[in-house]
């Protein structure tokens, strides 16, 4: 899943000038380097980023979607806004992606309309420090996956995301990827994004200087077949190449 951020301050890759066939540029790239999915975004998600009004939301994104829809390759509409959910699907968009697990009132009522479309339901709430994680995360996450199954969605529409770096400190994190495998005793495939974020930058410093979220490539790859080893099925990615790359060998070494 590439990340297309059509955002001007996202924590890695904000353009504030971007223009609309540069935008489709780009994802033009990203498919052509070997991405899966588009994961389309208007807000930044990054810690004290400022909300999004929902008119400049479906400003930044609806044009793209408009576009590249017509390229007839999956698409992911990344929000919490029951609205953009519901423009974005009604254009065509395969997935919706909600970093609320469906919370915002009418979101839920938003997928029911659209029978055949993915759902990514993430975990982004404060996980106490006392607690195990893994066992937190999965708690949640059950209960969404439980919460949408007895609204009449079929589970092989839903996947999970244990929302790495929302909500949740370094050393959380690392445990979560560390216990991984025990996420999928839910049954449901895993989708993780751990690109460029945060506590990478931290465990990867030198001398103490932490990377800029652009400069992680290197510790987001590994984070990223690491994530695929523990059994994840989806990962949200930026450097779509190396990743790729990364991916495609280890898949021959089992060959």
């Amino acid at each position: 899943m590439a990340i297309v951020n059509l955002t001007p301050d996202s924590f890695s890759d904000g353009k504030p000038q971007q223009t609309l066939s540069a935008s489709l540029a780009h994802a033009e790239t990203l498919l052509s380097q070997g991405a899966d999915i588009l994961d389309i975004g208007g807000e930044s998600t990054r810690p004290g980023a400022q909300a999004v009004p929902l008119q400049e939301e479906l400003r930044r994104v609806m044009p793209f979607i408009e576009q590249a829809v017509k390229w007839q390759v999956p698409l992911s509409i990344d929000t919490y806004k029951p609205e953009v959910m519901q423009a974005a699907l009604d254009l065509g968009v395969d997935i919706v992606n909600d970093t609320q697990a469906l919370l915002q009132t009418n979101a839920e009522q938003v997928v029911l309309r659209h029978p055949r479309c993915g759902l990514c339901l993430m975990h982004a709430l404060t996980v106490p420090l006392h607690e195990n994680p893994a066992a937190h995360v999965i708690e949640f996450l059950k209960a969404r996956r439980d919460a949408m199954h007895s609204l009449g969605v079929s589970l092989n529409r839903i996947v999970l995301d244990p929302g790495i770096g929302f909500g949740k400190n370094m050393d959380q994190n690392v445990s979560l990827l560390q216990q991984q495998e025990a996420l999928l005793a839910l049954d449901q495939p895993l989708l993780v994004g751990w690109s460029r974020k945060g506590t990478l930058g931290k465990l990867t410093a030198v001398h103490g200087q932490i990377a800029p979220a652009a400069e992680r490539a290197g510790a987001s790859v590994a984070a990223a077949l690491i994530a695929v080893q523990k059994g994840a099925a989806i990962v949200r990615v930026h450097d779509v190449r190396e990743t790729v790359q990364a991916l495609r060998f280890w898949k021959a070494l089992q060959a």
